[in-house]
């Protein structure tokens, strides 16, 4: 039977991708043969993210592929478990001065991501540059991995013991979603704020910068679709690994909290409504909520391997991958990253849509917010109204590029 902690490989399929990733840009052009030895190099540091399917054992397990990561000098995508990939959940690209990395989302996550990028991005920039720089923070080949960072994450707690959280928010059915302008291709928007700005409007209204920016996708939408009374559902990213103590593995853990902007509820107090958002999401993340949700992980994955797999595979997947939520923001919390910072021109965080219809991915490096607005087509006018609401507060913002969302996809799994 499949541990709790280890991934659901199966949520990942050809219509849902389950596809995010790491966009760095520098200051200079990438020397693409220096980044494919780098990321060849890393295997040894990081041997998880260096992994292909197998099916055993009723179900769909990473083991490690010795064939090389894919290293390639385009934006195009290309299919993970695949001959174009080596088969890996896992690659790599680069144009111009910016690098990527991308990464079947069933693995792993933001906080599980980052010091993996932190890790290429010295590497790279040590043989670049010709420069020493500070390895403090960085893992290196050569470095044991700790239990802490590839094991069990929870085993020093008791989860069997765990007792139901004192709230539950039931999820909203019948929730706003946003109406499709033009083409029905992804796009998503890179946006740039300064820091300083955005927590002192954090500050001055009651915000953080995940529930200020759920405010302003909902007051976005009440301007985009006027006539539609269906309430706004927004999905906060959490990490049960960091509210439980275990910030350094690497496995999945991500999941969300909602919050609620019914029709009737007036988003004109901005103060107002972002500290009913933050009693929101403080209700919803707690550690014992959290433990409870481990506790409920593992009775599923109980449950599931009673299930052949090929039901994993097909019904219980494309159940997985329906839309949930209206929007979703996500704020993977590093503001630096080591000694590198000074290299970088910018840094985003990308993930597929597919559960939601609007997605925000929030990244902060050089004292600067990066935000990715990722959507499920191709007109602009629901993010020119987003950065109009920007603008009604006093936020100021630059637009770094606009583009077409292209994420690596996924072959299916192959039950034997």
């Amino acid at each position: 039977m499949k541990e709790f902690y280890e991934p659901m490989l199966y949520l990942s399929t050809p219509d849902h991708p389950n596809t995010m990733g790491v966009i760095a840009e520098l200051k200079e052009p990438i020397d693409g043969e220096i980044l494919n030895s780098v990321v060849q190099e890393l295997s040894v540091r990081f041997p998880y993210f260096y992994v292909k399917t197998v099916v055993r054992d009723n179900d769909v397990f990473p083991q490690p592929n010795p064939l090389p990561m894919i290293v390639r000098d385009t934006w195009a995508p290309i299919n993970f478990n695949s001959p174009e990939s080596n088969y890996h959940l896992a690659a790599w690209k680069y144009e111009g001065s910016r690098m990527a990395f991308e990464i079947s989302h069933s693995l792993t996550d933001g906080a599980g991501v980052f010091p993996y990028m932190k890790s290429a991005l010295y590497l790279y920039l040590t043989r670049k540059t010709g420069e020493k720089l500070n390895p403090a923070g960085i893992r290196l080949p050569g470095e044991e991995i700790p239990e802490s960072e590839s094991g069990n994450p929870f085993a020093d707690l008791d989860i069997d013991a765990a007792e139901g959280p004192l709230y539950t928010k039931p999820p909203t059915e019948d929730f706003y979603r946003v109406k499709v302008e033009g083409d029905t291709k992804p796009q998503i928007h890179y946006i740039k704020l300064e820091e300083s700005q955005l927590i002192r409007y954090c500050r001055d209204f009651d915000g953080s910068p995940n529930a200020m920016i759920a405010v302003m996708l909902a007051r976005t939408a009440r301007k985009y679709d006027p006539e539609n009374e269906k309430t706004v559902s927004v999905s906060v990213a959490i990490d049960h690994k960091a509210m439980l103590g275990a910030r350094e593995n690497y496995r999945l853990f991500a999941n969300v909290i909602e919050l609620d902007f019914p029709k009737s509820r007036s988003l004109d107090d901005l103060m107002k409504s972002c500290t009913m958002a933050r009693g929101q999401m403080i209700l919803q993340a707690q550690p014992e909520n959290s433990l409870w949700a481990m506790k409920q992980r593992k009775l599923t994955y109980a449950k599931l391997d009673q299930l052949p797999l090929e039901f994993k595979l097909n019904a219980i997947a494309k159940s997985a991958g329906n839309p949930r939520w209206s929007f979703a923001v996500s704020y993977t919390n590093s503001r630096s990253m080591g000694s590198v910072d000074p290299y970088l021109k910018a840094l985003y965080v990308v993930a597929e849509p597919g559960v939601f219809d609007i997605g925000c991915e929030i990244a902060c490096v050089n004292h600067n917010f990066y935000i990715s607005i990722m959507q499920s087509f191709s007109a602009d006018r629901f993010v020119d109204l987003f950065l109009e609401e920007l603008s009604s507060v006093g936020i100021e913002y630059e637009v770094l590029r606009k583009e077409p969302l292209r994420l690596c996809g996924i072959e299916p799994f192959e039950s034997c």
